[in-house]
């Protein structure tokens, strides 16, 4: 049986690296982007249970634009090595399952979706927390050739390439090298204060 989000304690990392202001659900807090993949597989259930938790993001006029092309295989991973940058393949390489994030820029009268991006940040951030609340880490990148990707997946023109992300379970840092070993703890965020702004800029 899988813990409760009121069950999960809050983690030791997450008590040192992420302080609140306000009492929130350790779930949020639990969730970090490590680089340190364990030799683990991912089984089936567990992948389709995170894409569940995205299928159900809110989305503009409910149009879902999110899409996840999804590499398990070696050939498929390989595929994706093709366009990651140097930076982040030489640790996501270790990831056993790797996600391309796309989404549809079209609405459905062939007109400008302008909230495609955000809605698929929406879905992104339910797959992150449902794979926290099962034991698992995804680690989303930009660091990839978008270009190269469409061309490699054959993805069509009306969608675009976003971000991919590495699934997986976390593995020792000691795997890690100089600064990717050193940065591996959960990130602080800015505080409070400086991202809500009252009425306007002005």
């Amino acid at each position: 049986m899988l813990p409760s989000d009121k069950d999960e304690p809050l983690s030791s990392e997450a008590v040192k690296h992420r302080p609140t202001d306000y009492d929130i659900n350790p779930l949020i807090l639990n969730r970090w982007s490590p680089r340190a993949f364990a030799d683990r597989a991912v089984a089936e259930r567990d992948l389709h249970a995170i894409l569940e938790a995205a299928r159900w993001a809110p989305s503009s006029s409910n149009l879902q634009p999110w899409r996840f092309i999804v590499a398990a295989s070696e050939e498929q991973k390989a595929r994706f090595h093709s366009f990651i940058n140097d930076g982040n393949l030489i640790w996501c390489k270790h990831a056993p399952v790797l996600l391309l994030v796309v989404s549809k820029t079209t609405n459905n009268k062939g007109g400008m979706n302008r909230s495609h991006a955000f809605d698929a940040g929406a879905a992104w951030g339910y797959l992150a927390l449902e794979a926290c609340r099962r034991g698992m880490i995804a680690h989303a990148m930009g660091g990839f050739n978008a270009d190269q990707a469409q061309h490699e997946l054959s993805i069509p023109n009306q969608y675009a390439a976003l971000a991919v992300v590495a699934v997986g379970y976390q593995g020792d840092p000691a795997m890690l090298q100089g600064q990717l070993r050193e940065r591996e703890h959960p990130s602080s965020r800015m505080p409070l204060n400086d991202i809500i702004i009252e009425g306007s800029f002005a």
